[in-house]
């Protein structure tokens, strides 16, 4: 393949344009606030899986204090109706008062006891309810830093597209300097190898970083300027300047 000599050198403009290309493409691929974003959402996820685990059991321990009180009220009321037919002195048979006498203090007993387990299940539910607190304020506070990693994140994106564009907008320019065959294997070696175009700079291809023996220095300079020469090496196409020590 042939090309004027100052199409070729513009193959670097272009492999240059590109590579910046590349690298802003990777810089927005890998932005730091990506991974923290990953990150702050996995936590998100953990905290609010806990805390709606921590909220059925506080109000589970609320239906069961509710019904523990109930269950008071119900002992503490039976108590007192008993209390009011033994004051009354509606009941005057020893033997009936000797029993009801014995079911008012055994009621109280039991009272005490549902007392007890009421006082139980409300230290149970404070200790729940404070656990609810503490996890939607952890869950809150990592939303919080989620929110503002999105903002920064949407702010680099923004900065990096912007740049991107503009590399394209210049690419665009630089390749319409250069003829379509040429053109098109450049596009072709660049899906290859990433890099399609190097300048041979010293007797050295500047894509593989590999030094040209003397015989293929020589053959290179005896080959027209507008021969479109590959490296042997790496197989990208070698552009001659006034640095190529030819």
């Amino acid at each position: 393949m042939k090309a004027a000599p100052e199409a070729q050198k513009r193959l670097l403009d272009l492999a240059e344009l590109d590579s910046t290309a590349d690298r802003l493409a990777h810089r927005r691929r890998t932005l730091p606030e990506l991974a923290e974003i990953d990150e702050q959402t996995k936590r998100f996820a953990k905290l609010a899986t806990e805390a709606i685990e921590a909220e059925t059991a506080a109000g589970d321990l609320a239906r069961e204090q509710a019904k523990a009180e109930a269950d008071v009220d119900t002992v503490r009321t039976r108590a007192e109706r008993d209390q009011k037919r033994l004051d009354s002195g509606a009941v005057t048979s020893p033997k009936d008062l000797a029993s009801l006498q014995s079911e008012i203090t055994s009621l109280h007993r039991r009272q005490g006891d549902l007392e007890e387990v009421v006082l139980e299940i409300m230290e149970r539910r404070e200790a729940a309810d404070a656990k609810v607190v503490d996890l939607v304020a952890q869950r809150d506070a990592v939303s919080a830093t989620r929110a503002a990693a999105e903002d920064r994140r949407d702010a680099a994106v923004a900065e990096i597209d912007k740049e991107a564009a503009g590399v394209k907008d210049r690419r665009t320019g630089v390749a319409g300097d250069i003829p379509a065959d040429l053109l098109t294997l450049y596009t072709k070696l660049r899906d290859q190898y990433g890099v399609a175009a190097a300048m041979l700079y010293r007797g050295q291809c500047q894509g593989c970083k590999v030094s040209l023996s003397i015989a293929e220095m020589n053959r290179i300079k005896a080959a027209p300027h507008d021969d479109v020469i590959r490296c042997e090496e790496c197989r990208r196409i070698l552009v001659r300047t006034a640095e190529s020590g030819l």
